[in-house]
């Protein structure tokens, strides 16, 4: 297990890291060796940044903004409970990511996890559909943040603007990550500030100061069932917490720009679900506590009603502070998105699974950052955003699947896991959940299921594109990668190991019984 793969890049000068205490874990560099890879990047990357870089890519400030009026006018003030009910079920995945990422520490996250899991196959659908489902969501983000750039400097949104502004967010993140890790730690930490600023801070200011509906409101449907049920009308407003709470992977994506990542990366992916899940609450029911025509938002009416709310709460003035702390959060968000694809992309190729491996698994000789895969993290967004500059009608085409997608990833690396228990593995990292692991495994997997079913439910709109739109974004994507996958079978290419966990859990146990 200690052999190097032929195709890994090891890149002069690399950076040793112990991490560790001596006798309580592998260190470092010997966990990666066990592995089968020795140090590329630089470990600069601390604890607290590491959980900063999963939380400003979770961004409770965009997911509230994007969201606050879709799931008021679906099941009104109610739907708040979906930020409760997704967030329970996403810290079950997140408790099954902690125990695989502490013993495959490696960076990528879901792709290798997949394939030391199960096959190379298997790793490739599930990184496939991820990398998509990512490009994506920059995408996404950076279009919609291109709208907050605007309204920030007074610039009239129009296709070009967009664009422009759209680019602008990309080619800014790109420099960013570019500079190095320690950049992208400063930057992520500046991200995080403005988001609980902009989410907490503000939650609280408009509950304390502003509030006009006593809390009874949460449990108000305000007509939303019409004279039925109220329970598909809830099921419906779904979205307001399936939207919300995924980017804690991320914190997996760097981990070998982390020291003690066996230990660290669990600890904050949890807290990015955590530390989320009370944002998103206090952002969403100060918007709602505060709204002076809630009315008129849940009937839909109002298609946008955060601005008017901030802009009778906190004045003009203080509506453009929190323009520019939204901007902030989603600079940041785009930067996390780009460092994450581009982790992963590194990951598939230095296995050379990927077409241009050997180019995309350069890793720079001072930054110590996969150079060639941020430009194709930050290329592969801005041609859709120009896509969508000749048609703005296929933004939600493009994007529909994304949130499905990246469901689906996760729940791959869900059932991997449980199928290695089922096997007899037991994770062998410094973090586990011990006899709990296989019961949080099945109720990770029953709650992923769960939530993929509510993402594939149809629209109700009478149009079978508009209403299946998710399914066949999805379907175009799944179809594509199993053509190239068994035409230019990329899984034979590669000497990668593959379905390992129970023998590098015994690998790891014996190196640690020897120290």
């Amino acid at each position: 297990m200690s052999d190097l793969p032929s195709n890994a890049h090891h890149p002069a000068g690399v950076h040793n890291s112990t991490g560790n205490r001596a006798g309580d874990h592998l260190s470092d560099s010997d966990h990666l060796a066990v592995l089968g890879y020795e140090d590329s990047f630089e470990r600069s990357m601390s604890p607290w940044a590491n959980f900063a870089l999963g939380f400003t890519y979770l961004s409770p400030l965009v997911g509230v903004y994007s969201l606050l009026a879709v799931a008021l006018s679906t099941g009104g003030p109610p739907s708040i409970w979906w930020i409760v009910i997704v967030a329970c079920g996403q810290l079950l995945v997140a408790l099954v990511f902690g125990e695989v990422v502490s013993q495959f520490p490696i960076a990528g996250g879901i792709y290798p996890w997949a394939r030391r899991l199960w096959s190379k196959r298997y790793a490739w659908m599930a990184a496939w559909i991820y990398i998509c489902a990512l490009i994506v969501t920059i995408t996404s983000v950076a279009e919609f943040g291109a709208g907050f750039l605007a309204s920030l400097f007074g610039l009239e949104l129009s296709r070009n603007s967009t664009l422009f502004l759209g680019l602008v967010l990309l080619v800014l993140a790109l420099a960013i990550n570019f500079s190095g890790t320690k950049w992208l730690a400063r930057i992520a930490r500046i991200g995080l500030f403005a988001e609980l600023i902009g989410v907490i801070g503000l939650g609280l200011f408009l509950l304390i100061f502003e509030r006009k509906h006593s809390f009874s409101v949460f449990f108000d449907t305000m007509g939303t069932a019409g004279d039925g049920s109220y329970l598909p009308v809830f099921m419906g407003a779904a979205v307001a917490g399936l939207f919300l709470f995924y980017g804690f992977e991320a914190c997996g994506d760097v981990a070998e720009e982390v020291s003690n990542p066996a230990r660290g990366i669990p600890k904050a992916m949890l807290m990015t679900i955590l530390v989320g899940a009370v944002s998103a609450l206090f952002s969403f029911g100060g918007y709602v506590l505060a709204a002076p025509n809630l009315e008129e938002i849940v009937s839909g009416e109002v298609a946008d009603p955060i601005p008017a709310i901030l802009e009778g709460s906190l004045g003009a003035v203080g509506a453009k502070i929190f323009l520019v702390v939204a901007v902030l959060a989603f600079i940041s968000c785009v930067l996390s998105l780009q460092a994450a694809a581009s982790r992963l992309i590194f990951s598939f190729a230095r296995d050379g699974m990927m077409p241009g491996h050997r180019w995309l698994s350069k890793v720079t000789d001072g930054t110590k950052i996969p150079h060639n895969a941020l430009i194709v993290a930050c290329t592969a967004p801005a041609l859709i955003c120009v896509l969508i500059w000749f048609n703005d009608g296929i933004l939600v085409a493009v994007t529909s699947f994304a949130i499905l997608g990246i469901y689906l990833a996760f729940q791959m690396v869900v059932l991997g896991a449980l199928r290695q228990r089922l096997r007899g593995w037991k994770p062998a990292g410094p973090w586990s959940l011990g006899g709990w692991g296989i019961i949080v495994n099945f109720a990770a997997l029953a709650y992923g299921i769960f939530a993929m079913v509510l993402l594939s439910l149809p629209g109700d709109s009478g149009s079978f594109f508009a209403d299946w739109i998710v399914l066949i974004g999805l379907v175009v994507v799944l179809v594509a990668g199993f053509i190239y996958l068994f035409t230019a079978r990329p899984d034979r290419k590669s000497d990668a190991p593959e379905g390992d966990a129970i023998a590098v859990a015994e690998a790891i146990r014996a190196h640690r019984a020897k120290q």
